[in-house]
């Protein structure tokens, strides 16, 4: 037994270090491409294209703004809520009403929160986080009636892993949520067997979207 949770924690930890190495690649790629689409945004400016390109983004946003999300959530037998039905993914500028709270995806901002083990202290727009939820993400969330032993505790460990993100949430119903992208629970403290169990699982799981996409480089508040 403690062999087999020997092998299981040192999988895990080689798991994540992939994944920092990743990010960090990423991280390096993204500021590369970040130069060379400034480059051609200023080459824009100066043959008077940016009219053109504003126009066509505004007219997107409102034709995305009409996507719908539709369904319900079905709880399994694990405690996991699964969004059953569809989650729009598109980029809108406007403000999102989400159908539960917190968002298990939708349409979003196109702009990310980061999500590389980011603790935050005030609560975060809903529309930049669920766009964490496509690269990956999973988000802890807690209201004034979490114990703050336990807000500390599940801080120290976001802290540790990467593509998660942490804040409060006083509109959410339970006092510690977990979510991912279609998926979502509720956990009794941060000692609760089923919070490493859902970070294993949705972590980078196989309900990603966009599985690889970047987790810094976003909004950080």
């Amino acid at each position: 037994m403690g062999s087999a949770k020997n092998k299981s924690s040192a999988a895990r930890a080689a798991r994540i270090e992939e994944m920092r190495r990743a990010e960090r690649a990423r991280e390096r790629r993204n500021r590369i491409l970040t130069i060379a689409a400034s480059v051609v945004v200023v080459a824009g400016l100066v043959v008077g294209g940016v009219v053109l390109v504003q126009s066509q983004s505004e007219d997107s946003d409102a034709a995305a703004s009409d996507a719908k999300t539709t369904g319900k959530f079905v709880t399994g037998a694990d405690g996991v809520k699964t969004w059953e039905g569809d989650l729009a993914r598109n980029h809108v500028t406007k403000t999102v009403s989400y159908p539960v709270e917190p968002p298990v995806g939708g349409d979003h901002h196109q702009v990310w929160m980061n999500c590389n083990g980011d603790v935050y202290t005030e609560e975060i727009p809903n529309v930049n986080a669920v766009h964490s939820l496509e690269h990956g993400a999973v988000w802890v969330t807690y209201t004034s009636k979490a114990s703050k032993d336990d807000v500390d505790a599940l801080a120290a460990k976001v802290k540790k892993t990467p593509y998660t993100l942490m804040s409060p949430d006083e509109k959410q119903k339970d006092p510690i949520m977990l979510t991912a992208w279609g998926h979502q629970r509720t956990v009794t403290g941060a000692d609760d067997p089923n919070v490493d169990k859902f970070l294993a699982k949705y972590v980078q799981g196989e309900q990603t979207p966009e599985p690889g996409a970047a987790c810094a480089g976003g909004l950080s508040k």
